[in-house]
């Protein structure tokens, strides 16, 4: 853990340190959007902008990228790039352990706020509502107003049939959704390249028909999307339009390494995705969704979450700002 947030830390040290004084689914079919939610979850399908945002979109960062920085260098960083928040990593090598989420968020949250900024996301391990820490993560994030996170991949069981494991996804979203309405928190889960549930974006429009719920829904990954269907993306993602709470940008090519293609990361708009393409479909999106920024390019190792980086602070901010206005002229 990043010592500014060790458990040996007083809370008077920490606040010193940080600078603080203080702390589409049925509707005979498939039609979730059309669906009328109580006046609850009429709350939570709102999502407030300001004049800071990108056009209607609240946009993030990804917090990944600052694991190297201390806490209220981070808040800084965030409020100089003109970024409107963090999307915080709260899981096992994250800015919060899920043990010490208690402790941490709230510390994080004060932090971003006093900065003028807020935690808009988090990135979460969290798979299932009977997990260890599930209803702390979900219960304290709630208290602090955040109201979206990622959950973690699920893996298909080579032992059982597709539709069997589907229907187990589905127990599992179903029950975690139920947590999530009772602390007014939505889960999104990313679609990622390779052979796990999401990857092809389908599996995960079967089973979110199935859970038919607006507490648990779709976090679209741009990239991967592509990476899986350089030219059929746009079909998967009219199919799980109804469902995505928010969105994740980054860019890619494929390049040839000792006779094997792979793909590599690049900065917004140096790669293969389609963002002429992708703004038009982004601008058909209802309710308004917040934006996470990935920066899984070479930024001297903080695209890996390293504690130790090498690369400056303006290095840092630099490609934070750069990567920010790619996203306001192109979404």
């Amino acid at each position: 853990m990043n010592k500014s947030y060790s458990p040996s830390t007083s809370r008077r040290s920490f606040l010193q340190k940080a600078g603080l004084t203080g702390l589409a689914l049925p509707l005979a079919g498939y039609q979730f959007l059309h669906a009328k939610p109580s006046a609850d979850e009429s709350r939570s399908l709102s999502f407030t902008t300001d004049s800071k945002t990108v056009g209607r979109h609240k946009v993030a960062v990804f917090s990944k990228v600052l694991q190297w920085t201390e806490l209220n260098q981070m808040a800084d960083m965030v409020a100089e790039s003109g970024i409107d928040g963090l999307d915080l990593t709260v899981r096992p090598g994250g800015h919060v352990e899920p043990e010490r989420v208690k402790d941490d968020l709230p510390k994080i949250a004060e932090a971003m706020k006093k900065v003028g900024k807020e935690i808009v996301m988090m990135t979460t391990s969290i798979g299932g509502a009977d997990e260890p820490y599930t209803k702390d993560i979900l219960t304290t994030a709630g208290q602090l107003g955040i109201g979206f996170y990622r959950m973690d991949w699920y893996k298909y069981d080579k032992q059982k049939s597709i539709d069997d494991n589907l229907k187990a996804f589905a127990k599992r979203m179903r029950d975690l959704a139920k947590l999530n309405k009772a602390n007014n928190i939505k889960a999104g889960y990313q679609n990622h390249a390779g052979t796990g549930f999401g990857s092809p974006v389908w599996d995960l429009v079967q089973v979110l028909r199935q859970v038919n719920s607006p507490w648990v829904g779709s976090q679209y990954d741009i990239r991967h999307a592509v990476v899986e269907g350089a030219n059929s993306w746009p079909l998967g993602f009219d199919q799980i339009k109804p469902f995505i709470n928010t969105i994740v940008m980054k860019d890619f090519y494929w390049s040839k390494n000792n006779g094997k293609w792979s793909v590599t990361n690049v900065p917004l708009g140096e790669g293969m995705v389609d963002f002429k393409a992708y703004k038009d479909k982004v601008a058909t999106l209802s309710p308004v969704l917040p934006i996470t920024i990935h920066q899984e390019y070479d930024l001297g190792g903080a695209e890996h979450g390293n504690r130790k980086a090498n690369i400056t602070e303006a290095q840092m901010l630099a490609a934070m700002k750069k990567d920010l206005a790619f996203v306001k002229n192109n979404i």
